[in-house]
Order: C-alpha cells, then sequence, then structure tokens
C-alpha cells in the first residue's frame, strides 16, 4: 500500500488512524481531508490511492451520501467506511451503497491493520455480519459493480429490457436503429457476465435496479 486518504472531521481520530497505519504500513504516503469537499478535492489533486478511509458523519454528508459520491466520480478508488456506529445492518448496508469495508472504531489496533489487509487483497471487511449475510452482501455489491460498468444509454435500454420491451420497441422508443439496440444489448449481456435477457433481468432484480430513479 503505497497511498491513503485519511477522512474524518476530528483530528483526533485522524492522527489515530495515521498512527496505525504508519506503523504497519512502511513508507505509505497518507493524506488527510476532514470534510467530503476536501476529499474529493484531493483525489482531483492528488490522482488515484489505494484506500480512502472515510467516515460515516462527514460534513458535507448525510448518510451514505459521501460514499455513494465518491464512488460515482472515483470508481477505482475503494472506499472503506469508519464509523463509531455499530447499528446491527449498518456494514452491510455500506457494503450495499459500494463501501468495501466498514470498520468500527471501537476496533482494536491490530484488527483494524488487518481489516485494511483484508480489504487491500480485494475482499469485502464487515466484522458484524455472520457469514451468510456477509456472502449476500458481497454478491450484491458485485452485482452493482456489474451495473456501475454500463455506460448511461446502457441503463436505459436495460430499463427498457427488464420492462419487457423488444428490440424493436426499444429502437422506436429510443428513435434507434435496430442494430444499435442489439450492439447496447450484447454489451449488457457481456458486462452483467449473463447469456441471456431473462438471466439479466433476474440478476439486477436481486438488487431492484428496476425500481431505482
Amino acid at each position: 500500500m503505497e497511498r491513503v486518504l485519511i477522512a474524518d472531521d476530528h483530528p483526533m481520530v485522524r492522527d489515530g488512524l495515521r498512527t496505525v497505519i504508519a506503523v504497519a504500513f512502511d513508507q505509505c504516503e497518507l493524506f488527510e481531508a476532514s470534510s467530503l469537499d476536501e476529499v474529493t478535492a484531493v483525489i482531483e489533486r492528488e490522482g488515484d490511492f489505494d484506500l480512502v478511509l472515510l467516515d460515516l458523519h462527514m460534513p458535507g454528508a448525510v448518510g451514505f451520501s459521501g460514499l455513494i459520491e465518491l464512488r460515482e466520480r472515483f470508481p477505482s478508488v475503494p472506499v472503506v467506511i469508519v464509523s463509531a456506529a455499530q447499528e446491527r445492518g449498518l456494514a452491510r448496508a455500506a457494503l450495499a451503497a459500494g463501501a468495501a469495508g466498514f470498520i468500527p472504531k471501537s476496533l482494536r489496533r491490530s484488527v483494524i491493520v488487518d481489516a485494511i489487509k483484508t480489504v487491500l487483497a480485494g475482499d469485502f471487511y464487515a466484522p458484524e455480519m455472520d457469514e451468510l449475510e456477509a456472502a449476500e452482501t458481497i454478491e450484491d455489491a458485485d452485482i452493482q459493480r456489474r451495473i456501475d460498468s454500463l455506460t448511461p444509454q446502457q441503463k436505459v435500454v436495460l430499463r427498457l429490457v427488464i420492462a419487457g420491451k423488444l428490440n424493436k420497441q426499444i429502437a422506436y422508443e429510443l428513435d434507434v436503429s435496430m442494430t444499435t439496440v442489439k450492439a447496447h444489448v450484447s454489451a449488457i449481456l457481456s458486462k452483467l457476465n449473463v447469456f441471456s435477457r431473462t438471466q439479466a433481468v433476474i440478476l439486477v432484480n436481486k438488487v431492484k435496479f428496476g425500481s431505482k430513479d
């Protein structure tokens, strides 16, 4: 791990996380931010990070809005929620919203380091969930990542496919050629890693894509 952004509005929390990371990860370059605006400014200025540790209740964010905004603007940057709150289901909700992990601030330093290493290895970390709940959340997050890889136009086509529209109906509604629609549908199936329109509908319905927006 080379570059980490610690985002928390409390200086003492940032100092604590800085110490934990500096000790565990030698020569890691650390950056700090105290608001969501600062987070986006730092990422835009500095480029990609190996990890962003984001406080759940950052100034400029409500609930998971900060996490969602960062995932939309910087999809290649892993974001881990770090929070003092530990309500049941909170970690599951964080992962479903796009977080790579959920780390309670109450964890021991060694456990925080292990959690960070888990995320860096490509796995999710959320201590409060049982195995079944974690597996369901990971599946939902994976489906959402596939959906996020679609272009805006492909998402429009996917919604029409979910609505049961045929290719010719989609072409008429969007005022495009059949060839264009077929190309979109083919790209959608490829990005979702499915083989048919039916499979695509079943997959995205698991995360209620058709009911969004």
